[in-house]
């Protein structure tokens, strides 16, 4: 037998009200076409997509939507990073504490995916193990060069390791992860290899072990997987009358490159004419120069297009930024079921 009351409350068209410990349904009939409308107007439109960065037009949808992706890419999506660090020597000028800071904040090349939460209560004897932990090892010493040019005074020349870089640092497998992880060295090694971390002399050492875990970015910084995610409106520019000639140098001039261009025509009775047309406006940077012009303010109008967003995605370099991308568009897919459950069981 069907049951009238549990339609109502899983047909959206259908809104619950309680007073008085009695509930009232009523019905909204445009309800059922708006998740419809919606869908029908979203689109994802990739405009540039490099080795680290990712820009793309999300048309058709509410700022709030846009902005959840841009807070859940920042805070929410798991990522790799050092969390502790365990000195067995240092005798250079680098503080401990500053050395295991720096440490965090380099990106491991780590997939977070393939990794656990670490547990809330700590194991025993300070175990770790191989589905949530990664370990890794720096260990540098740095010497005179015999061999060095008795002319130069450059520290590359007089000392070994006089330079410490994050391509130092060693992946160490613990547990099955050598089976597991057969590509260890290059799955799990660093971002960029380049990053300078400590300077030496001669009788200086460094020897640390460093254990990474899966982390988001609400709790530290440096599990955000990203280093920019932002989004802005489309420029609209819209030409109220036709520009010519001088005129169209000048309104050129008045936007970023790639905004307006100048292009000749011919009349019917052969004079050419230079006219302004705008070429594309995405690249405009909000400029207002054109309105300095007496003969230019009242030609142009500047507007935003309220449900088309320019995104923009960089990754610091783990994952690439469509997979970060789609990562957020998981999370928050998520909080919407576990909300619904919510409200389901208030409503029962």
């Amino acid at each position: 037998m069907p049951n009238p009351a549990r339609d109502k409350k899983q047909d959206p068209r259908w809104c619950m009200k309680e007073h008085e410990n009695v509930r009232e349904y009523t019905y909204y009939p445009e309800k059922s076409t708006a998740l419809e409308k919606i869908k029908k107007k979203l689109k994802i439109e990739v405009v540039r997509e490099q080795d680290r960065e990712l820009e793309f037009d999300l048309i058709g949808c509410d700022t709030s939507l846009v902005n959840a992706f841009r807070r859940i890419l920042i805070s929410e999506v798991p990522s790799m990073a050092i969390e502790q660090v365990y000195i067995v020597n240092n005798t250079s000028i680098l503080q401990d504490e500053v050395f295991a800071h720096r440490m965090g904040l380099i990106p491991l090349r780590a997939d977070a995916r393939l990794f656990e939460f670490p547990p809330q209560n700590k194991r025993p004897n300070g175990e770790i193990g191989d589905q949530d932990t990664l370990r890794y090892e720096l260990k540098v010493t740095c010497t005179k060069n015999p061999q060095a040019p008795k002319l130069s005074t450059l520290p590359d020349d007089l000392y070994r390791n006089s330079k410490i870089y994050s391509k130092d640092i060693k992946w160490v497998p613990i547990g099955r992860q050598a089976d597991m992880f057969p590509r260890g060295t290059e799955q799990f090694g660093m971002v960029d290899e380049d990053i300078l971390i400590a300077k030496l002399r001669p009788g200086h050492e460094i020897h640390a072990y460093m254990h990474a875990v899966k982390g988001v970015g609400k709790d530290h910084a440096k599990f955000s997987p990203v280093a920019l995610a932002t989004y802005r409106l489309m420029p609209g520019i819209e030409l109220l009358k036709s520009i010519r000639n001088a005129d169209a140098d000048l309104l050129q001039k008045c936007f970023s490159p790639g905004v307006i261009e100048v292009v000749e025509q011919q009349t019917s009775s052969g004079e050419k004419n230079r006219e302004a047309r705008v070429a594309n406006a995405r690249y405009d940077n909000c400029s207002r120069n054109v309105f300095y012009h007496e003969q230019l303010k009242n030609c142009v109008e500047l507007t935003r297009i309220r449900d088309h967003f320019i995104f923009t995605v960089e990754t610091v370099g783990a994952l690439p930024s469509s997979v970060l991308f789609i990562e957020a568009v998981k999370v928050l897919k998520n909080k919407c079921r576990t909300f619904l459950a919510e409200m389901d069981g208030v409503n029962k």
